[in-house]
């Protein structure tokens, strides 16, 4: 028999003040740009100076995220480790670079180099506390952090592992946000908050965060949510994203009517919006629904908010003002969605369920 799986425990870095728990998206930091960069916590009290200065930002910002989940989890260790991430350390990775460039390959420093590798923030975590454990990164573009969630369930569903550390984390560095502002993926024009769901331009807000969660077979105190289901599509046709998305209720045992919100990941791209817009007027038309990617910007793990918006509406059950798309309102939700997908691949669906 398959065990259910439980959040019980969250940790968030984001352009938001989503690492304060103080409060749940009251204070909204509003904005007017194409790129948008984390509200950096206090690392000093997380990180030893004299080491946050050799670390790389993604890495900080997943030490205090990773940190607070597993505090919150009153753990000090964990059976695995699983992070996804879309770029990794690419700064790194492009400082050492041009090291090597401006040093005529020579007197180059290792930390950069070492500190380059997509698995560093996994490696960094484990050394941290000692974790000798199952130690893996995905690296699947913009389902990276869904990955994760599917390894981390199967370990879990079939008693492999009691306790999961899962997260997604990107940082944002020149080289990709001049790249992808050269392709069109960025937009043209500094843009409000406000306005970037109802832009109808193309490209999106880039943003950065890490967001990590301990998974668990073993409900405890602080759980937030039991997770139900997860799938992703790497190329899916629009027209059977409907379909799609009610078989996958189906085979949830879950019914499109007992959905109390899906939060889906608009971005103001008018090029790709639609796929929600569409959604929105036909099979979720009588369901409340939700955006986030106004608010975090658009990156590879850019679900990891979703995913923790999701398990904070369901403990705390309050719906953030800032995210609704509709007027329908929900008091009290007990099950949610989470639609993502970017320029149309890599479609996921996540369903959460209140404890």
């Amino acid at each position: 028999m398959k065990k259910s799986v439980y959040i019980n425990s969250i940790g968030s870095v984001s352009v938001q003040k989503t690492f304060d728990d103080t409060s749940f998206l009251e204070d909204i930091l509003s904005y007017k740009d194409t790129t948008l960069k984390v509200v950096d916590p206090d690392y000093k009290a997380y990180i030893p100076p004299a080491a946050a200065r050799r670390m790389a930002k993604g890495i900080k910002m997943s030490t205090v995220s990773s940190q607070t989940a597993l505090k919150e989890a009153g753990l000090e260790a964990v059976d695995a480790i699983i992070v996804g991430t879309g770029l990794g350390c690419l700064g790194d990775s492009e400082k050492f670079v041009s090291d090597i460039i401006d040093n005529d390959e020579q007197y180059l420093t290792p930390t950069r180099f070492i500190q380059s590798s997509h698995n560093t923030v996994a490696g960094v975590i484990a050394l941290a506390m000692d974790c000798k454990g199952y130690n893996f990164t995905y690296v699947h573009s913009s389902i990276s952090f869904e990955s994760c969630l599917i390894d981390a369930n199967l370990q879990l569903a079939t008693d492999e592992a009691s306790n999961i550390l899962v997260g997604g984390v990107d940082e944002m560095v020149k080289h990709h946000v001049d790249t992808h502002r050269l392709i069109g993926h960025i937009k043209n024009e500094p843009i409000a908050l406000e306005d970037v769901l109802t832009s109808k331009t193309k490209g999106s807000v880039i943003g950065e965060g890490s967001h990590f969660f301990v998974l668990s077979n073993i409900k405890q105190d602080s759980t937030y949510a039991k997770l139900l289901a997860i799938r992703t599509y790497n190329t899916l046709d629009k027209s059977k994203v409907p379909e799609t998305i009610t078989r996958f209720l189906e085979d949830s045992n879950v019914s499109l009517a007992s959905i109390d919100a899906v939060i889906m990941g608009n971005n103001g791209d008018v090029e790709f919006d639609h796929y929600y817009n569409d959604l929105g007027a036909t099979l979720f038309e009588n369901i409340p629904q939700l955006a986030y990617k106004h608010l975090s910007g658009e990156y590879d793990t850019a679900s990891g908010f979703a995913f923790w918006l999701a398990n904070k509406i369901l403990k705390t059950g309050s719906v953030p003002k800032a995210t609704l798309l509709n007027n329908i309102k929900t008091t009290a939700p007990k099950t949610i969605l989470i639609y993502n997908q970017y320029r149309g691949v890599n479609h996921s669906l996540v369903l959460l369920q209140k404890c």
